[in-house]
């Protein structure tokens, strides 16, 4: 089965909470507070792999979450960073957020891409002590990882794509061309997903072709199965443009060619405009009268018209180097532009949280605070002004003054009640 879209989700480690620790040994008098560091969350990695050509394993397994970091210890230990998840995926494949749309990356070489950033690990009491603050009771929590919905889209890496309607000969000229071995059989959409085959010319010479599975008419709103291939022709550098040359099924070279070319049109602008070379498939069963108007089109709209038999390869190898030496003229395969990859700041809650007045209370709901609240010792002074000095920098003791709050009026945090105290 060959799948191009996928919904996945995905979360990097949170980082692990700093310890709250003193130094207790024998014959050590005060040893002073040594709680270590947490460890950072691990990352979630997206690769290419050059063995999978479809997002079908994304079907039987939705959920990629990095490990944890380990919260730090006693005797100033760091706490275990954790392991990094990988998720391999095909080339070609664009990672997209799946609430707004925006690429995060462009999977279309070896790279590593980093989509999601572990936590980064809370700081240990050993790092609030000073001269005037020698026992610390708290610490920093680890700062969460990113959750992530994505969205996965396959578009295939070819250079060539291969255009046309049903039962031209699509597949046939690429078995003969390459090493590909698609289905071939004398009906319609015989070839039900897109095809890749390598095409050499000479020593260090080559090209990848696609063969992209019958585009019929109002294929640009969902009819066929080209509606659903049409994506992958979004890279390819160069079209080839097949039409039965002899009309075997009744139909028309020429107003097949404008078809085709409408639904390029309706689904991307930038397609129509994308050099094309015409194949006249077929050729030894058209007639000249047809053969005449075919190249009558052609030079009408100043292209480039090949006369093949994919059977029996007449006019094959003529046309692939003809196809080489146009390649070498054009930009290489296109790169989408992606935007920011999501970093996670330590602070980026900061500043978030609401402030409401019931029965004569300020209620504050601040999130980032409960974690605080979590490594504060509410019993230990040093500890309340290492509270108060997180109230001010973050903004809340002035939102509260804005609100109306006076002298002597109670706060309610997350159950914790105090008098405001100017």
């Amino acid at each position: 089965m060959f799948v191009d879209v996928a919904v996945i989700k995905i979360k990097s480690g949170n980082g692990g909470n700093g310890a709250v620790s003193f130094r207790r040994e024998k014959y050590v008098a005060a040893g002073g507070p040594d709680g270590g560091d947490g460890g950072r969350g691990g990352d979630v990695i997206f690769k290419a792999d050059d063995n999978l050509s479809t997002l079908i394993d994304f079907r039987y397994k939705r959920k990629f979450f990095a490990q944890n970091g380990q919260d730090g210890s006693s005797r100033r230990c760091t706490g275990k960073s954790g392991e990094n998840i990988i998720v391999r995926v095909p080339k070609g494949t664009l990672v997209r957020d799946a609430s707004d749309g925006r690429l995060l990356a462009d999977i279309s070489d070896d790279n590593e891409y980093v989509i999601a950033k572990g936590g980064k690990g809370g700081a240990g009491n050993q790092h609030f002590a000073t001269s005037t603050r020698q026992c610390p009771r708290f610490a920093k929590m680890g700062v969460p990882g990113v959750e992530l919905e994505l969205k996965l889209e396959l578009k295939l890496l070819a250079d060539v794509g291969l255009l046309g309607f049903p039962n031209v000969g699509k597949s046939t000229l690429i078995s003969v061309v390459s090493s590909a071995k698609p289905k071939i059989a004398n009906y319609h959409f015989t070839t039900l997903s897109p095809s890749l085959g390598v095409v050499r010319i000479a020593e260090g010479s080559s090209f990848v072709i696609a063969d992209i599975p019958g585009i019929i008419e109002g294929a640009s709103e969902g009819a066929g199965l080209g509606h659903e291939f049409l994506r992958h022709i979004d890279r390819c550098r160069l079209l080839l443009h097949l039409v039965d040359a002899s009309g075997s099924e009744g139909r028309d070279a020429v107003e097949d060619i404008k078809i085709i070319n409408s639904e390029l049109e309706n689904y991307n602008s930038e397609l129509s405009k994308r050099p094309q070379i015409l194949v006249a498939n077929k050729c030894d069963m058209a007639s000249d009268e047809q053969l005449n108007a075919l190249q009558n089109f052609a030079d009408e709209n100043g292209l480039k018209l090949f006369k093949t038999s994919a059977p029996i390869s007449e006019g094959t190898d003529e046309l692939m180097k003809y196809v080489a030496s146009v390649l070498s003229t054009l930009p290489p395969i296109e790169r989408y532009e992606v935007q920011p990859l999501p970093v996670i700041d330590e602070n980026s809650e900061i500043n978030k949280f609401t402030i409401s007045h019931e029965d004569g209370v300020f209620v504050v709901d601040a999130p980032f605070l409960l974690k605080i609240l979590a490594t504060v010792d509410m019993e230990d002074y040093e500890s309340l002004q290492y509270f108060q000095k997180v109230l001010t920098m973050s903004g809340i003791i002035d939102a509260l003054r804005d609100a109306g709050i006076n002298e002597g009026d109670l706060v309610n945090i997350f159950g914790f009640e105090f008098e405001f105290v100017e």
